[in-house]
This record gives structure tokens, C-alpha cells and sequence, in this order.
């Protein structure tokens, strides 16, 4: 499923408070984008125990129960990890991921939040979630009865609001950093090959590896082989690279705003090449940032931006041809302004000619 829209991380915390205690809500998010912490967020807030069920894993009886004889009738004797006397968070994860079957059992669990005669204590909550097709995740069809049952909302990951939480969350500062400097490469969609990517999940992993290894602490106590090792296991493999160029830079976190000044320039050493593959790229994302798609929106700031921008890249152009094309050529990531592409190509026409 795509929405028309998508919700942050506080934006879905608002709707669960105020949306999920009348109806259950759908979340519908990449593998990794942080539906699960979003829950377990929302059920200390309110102050009940959050208990999940993982629909990849459960048959119809894990929901439904199992008969037993009472008298001359029978009845279902509801799970124990569902029938609890107190309100809950019911978190269903992986909902679309599990058989039809299963989906059919969940329906009155969603819609009237019971089990058989089993039902779920006033003020319970129930939250679904699940992957989209288009992740590679393992999804099946959810049917039409299900989906018309919950509120439906698609998570996206926002980079400020991700950085407030780790801060607060004791997250390695080498990876805050570098998503400070770099919030594009906070989330990047899965890949079709098996190979990491990007996700709010996967930095987390990475910052629990640097922590376990103690990198940052007494200098920097991990070999780059293995600072190597964690990075390219955790996320994806370009901003792995882009990761342990920006390790290399820490002795001068604001390298990049000395070029820019005037008061550095880029270096053209051989052993600085990956290096100056990481200013460049952080130098184009902050033009894709802050310079505006309409050149009368243009400050003082932005008019001395772009005016060193042009100054700049000729100057990379100088060391690196093929840097200096990537930073004006679009791709997946955005490009830059209509507008300061003519003063580049009036400018610097070689330079674009090649692109």
C-alpha cells in the first residue's frame, strides 16, 4: 500500500494518542524505519504493557485459541499472552505478513477486540503494522475485510526528529554527527540485491557496535579494518564509505565551513581522496538544502553561498573532474536549483557538457 501522505515519527505519536484508543490503527513503514520503538514508545506513554505478536510466526490457534469441553458444549480458551485481566498495547507486527487464515482470526480481535467470548479489557489498544510490497519484505495480501477494519498512516523517517531522539538515547556521537551533517543518508530504500541499507534501525545497530568496541574512547581504539567491518555490515554501502571517509575528518568537524569561508581549501593529496570524496558530497547536499528553487527567495547568506559555490567547484574541478560532475549531476538524492544550473552551465560549460 502508498498513501497519498506520509506521517513522522511525532506526527504517528499524536495519532496513536489520539486515534488508537477508539480505533485500531494500520502502520504501514520500510523494514527498519522504527514502527516497533513507535509503539513501545506509545504504551509507556500511556501506561500500559505492550505485548506483541509477530503475524510471520503464528497459526489461527496462536489467536483463536483451542476448544475445550465445558459441560454439554464447548468453548475456545483464548492464549494466555492475549487474555490478560488488566488493559494493554495489542501490537500486531508483520500483520500483512502472515497467511489468510491467520488474517481471518485477527478479524474480530480488530474490530470488536475479542477473542471467542474472551473479550479484551476496557481501554486496550490494538496496532497493526507492516511492510510495503515495494521493500522486499515478505508480504502477502492483505484482504479487504482487514484493511476496511483500521485507521491507515505510513511512516516516513524524519532526520531532526530522529536526531532529537538519539540524543536522548545515548547514540554514539560519531554516527549524530554524521547524520548532522548528513540527514539524506539517515534512510535509504532496501535494496534488491541482499545487501545492507540505511535505516534508523540499522544506524542504531552501528552505534551499538562502535560502542561495544569502544571506538572514540582514549582516541581511537579500533583499527580502521574493523571500523571498516561495522560500517559496511550496518548500512549501505555508499554511505558506509561516506561514513569512515567523515571518521577521518573528526580532528576538523568544520572543514567543510573553512572551505566554504575561504580559510581552507579542498586538498589534493592522493591519500586525502576519500576525504574529499566526503566534503564534496556534504558540500552538495547542503546546496540541495539551502540554496531555494526560486533565485529571488535568495538571502544574503544564499547569495554568498552560491556565489562561492560556482568559485568552488571549479577549483574541484581542478583536482577531480569526476567530483566536480557529481556534485552538479542529479540523481536519486535531488539536484540543484534550475536556475543556478544556467549560471553553471554559463560558467563552467565544459564541466556540464561532460555530465
Amino acid at each position: 500500500m502508498n498513501l497519498p501522505f506520509t506521517v513522522t515519527q511525532n506526527e504517528l505519536s499524536d495519532i496513536l494518542l489520539n486515534i488508537a484508543p477508539t480505533r485500531p490503527v494500520f502502520i504501514w513503514g520500510a523494514p527498519g524505519i522504527g514502527k516497533t520503538a513507535l509503539v513501545q514508545k506509545f504504551a509507556d506513554e500511556v501506561g500500559m504493557e505492550c505485548v506483541s505478536l509477530l503475524g510471520s510466526q503464528l497459526a489461527p490457534e496462536d489467536i483463536i485459541g483451542i476448544p475445550r469441553i465445558n459441560g454439554e458444549t464447548s468453548e475456545f480458551l483464548p492464549p494466555k499472552m492475549i487474555a490478560r485481566k488488566e488493559p494493554y498495547v495489542l501490537f500486531l507486527d508483520e500483520l500483512n505478513a502472515c497467511s489468510q487464515e491467520v488474517q481471518k482470526a485477527f478479524y474480530s480481535l480488530i474490530h470488536e477486540r475479542r477473542v471467542g467470548e474472551y473479550r479484551l479489557p476496557t481501554g486496550s489498544v490494538v496496532i497493526g503494522a507492516g511492510n510495503r510490497s515495494q521493500d522486499g519484505a515478505i508480504v502477502k495480501t492483505m484482504s479487504t475485510a482487514l484493511i476496511n477494519r483500521m485507521f491507515h498512516v505510513q511512516l516516513t523517517a524524519d532526520n531532526s526528529q530522529w536526531l532529537d531522539w538519539a540524543y536522548e538515547n545515548d547514540i554514539h556521537p560519531w554516527v549524530i554527527s554524521y547524520i548532522t551533517q548528513r540527514p539524506d543518508h539517515l534512510f535509504s530504500e532496501p535494496t534488491k540485491n541482499e545487501e545492507p541499507y540505511s535505516t534508523p534501525r540499522s544506524w542504531h545497530m552501528l552505534s551499538d557496535a562502535l560502542k561495544e568496541y569502544h571506538a572514540g574512547e582514549d582516541g581511537n581504539s579500533v583499527s580502521n579494518e574493523t571500523l571498516r567491518v561495522l560500517a559496511y555490515g550496518s548500512i549501505s554501502a555508499s554511505h558506509a564509505g561516506m561514513f569512515l571517509a567523515f571518521i577521518k575528518t573528526l580532528g576538523n568537524k568544520d572543514m567543510l565551513s573553512s572551505i566554504i569561508k575561504g580559510e581552507a581549501r579542498w586538498s589534493a593529496k592522493p591519500e586525502d581522496r576519500d576525504t574529499l570524496y566526503f566534503l564534496t558530497q556534504s558540500f552538495r547536499a547542503k546546496l540541495i538544502q539551502e540554496l531555494p528553487e526560486n533565485k529571488e527567495k535568495l538571502g544574503k547568506d544564499g547569495q554568498f553561498l552560491a556565489h562561492r559555490a560556482k568559485a568552488l567547484i571549479k577549483e574541484l574541478s581542478q583536482i577531480s573532474y569526476e567530483l566536480a560532475q557529481m556534485t552538479v549531476a542529479a540523481d536519486e538524492d535531488g539536484k540543484l536549483p534550475d536556475w543556478f544550473m544556467v549560471e553553471i552551465v554559463r560558467d563552467l560549460p565544459r564541466l556540464v557538457n561532460r555530465t
